[in-house]
């Protein structure tokens, strides 16, 4: 097993899926608790997940995406969904238009890294239409859809973008 930097390193955005190769519930199983380990405001975890995984739905969910074919390529799709109303009661407005929208973002990077750290890869879905996918997947009116994860086993590893330089990212302070 890697070690955090090392799964970090690893991490890619996959877009070609081996069409042959699930992904093992085990493993399945392991991710989605790592993605409910992340942490979250009041440990509310003010969202859902939702576990796509017939065709018809991953193909909904691509026609939502306007087409992006991986997503139909991968096995799986995680789907991350914000839950504002749950964030609202305890935090009010702040809770409801950011806390929630934070707490699904931070779950599905941690289960982006465990997708890395079981062996496996995704990409994250952000370009899409709420409407569509809340409609495919007969969400409730009250989650919000915010981003989306295509996991399965690599057909082909990208070489690493570029980076910015860490001072162009990073500014410190005086002490």
């Amino acid at each position: 097993m890697w070690d955090f930097f090392e799964t970090v390193r690893h991490r890619h955005s996959i877009r070609r899926y081996q069409a042959d190769m699930p992904v093992e519930p085990e493993k399945l199983h392991a991710i989605l608790e790592m993605a409910c380990a992340a942490p979250s405001a009041g440990d509310l975890q003010a969202y859902r997940i939702e576990v796509v995984r017939a065709d018809a739905e991953r193909g909904a969910l691509q026609a939502a995406a306007q087409g992006q074919a991986f997503i139909t390529e991968a096995p799986v799709c995680l789907v991350f969904c914000a839950d504002p109303q749950r964030s609202a009661a305890e935090f009010g407005d702040r809770g409801r238009d950011l806390y929630a929208l934070q707490d699904a973002t931070i779950a599905a990077a941690y289960a982006q890294l465990a997708i890395v750290a079981a062996g496996m890869g995704s990409t994250w879905i952000g370009y899409f239409d709420e409407v569509a996918v809340r409609r495919a997947l007969g969400l409730a009116d009250s989650l919000v859809p915010v981003a989306m994860l295509s996991v399965g086993y690599p057909a082909e590893i990208p070489e690493p973008t570029p980076r910015r330089p860490l001072d162009e990212v990073v500014g410190f302070r005086k002490a």
